[in-house]
C-alpha cells in the first residue's frame, strides 16, 4: 500500500543525501502517517492520516466543540 494521507494527499518525497565532499545518493522521506479511527459517511474506519493533518482536524474539532458550548 502506498504511503499516502487520506486526507491532505501528502506522499513521500524524494531528494538527495549529501555527504561532506558532496556526493549526492537518492533517498526519501516518508509521511508520517498514523492510524486513526474516525467516522467517514456514518461508518466507523481506520484511515490512515498524517500526523499534521491529524492536528489540524484537532485543533478544528475543538474549536467547533468550544463555538457550540458558547
Amino acid at each position: 500500500m502506498s504511503r499516502v494521507c487520506a486526507v491532505s494527499g501528502k506522499r513521500a518525497m524524494s531528494g538527495n543525501n549529501r555527504s561532506h565532499s558532496l556526493r549526492a545518493t537518492r533517498r526519501k522521506w516518508n509521511v508520517n502517517l498514523q492510524k486513526v479511527h474516525m467516522i467517514v459517511d456514518g461508518k466507523p474506519q481506520t484511515v490512515k492520516i498524517s500526523a499534521r493533518a491529524l492536528k489540524t482536524l484537532k485543533g478544528k474539532a475543538a474549536k467547533a466543540a468550544k463555538v457550540v458550548a458558547e
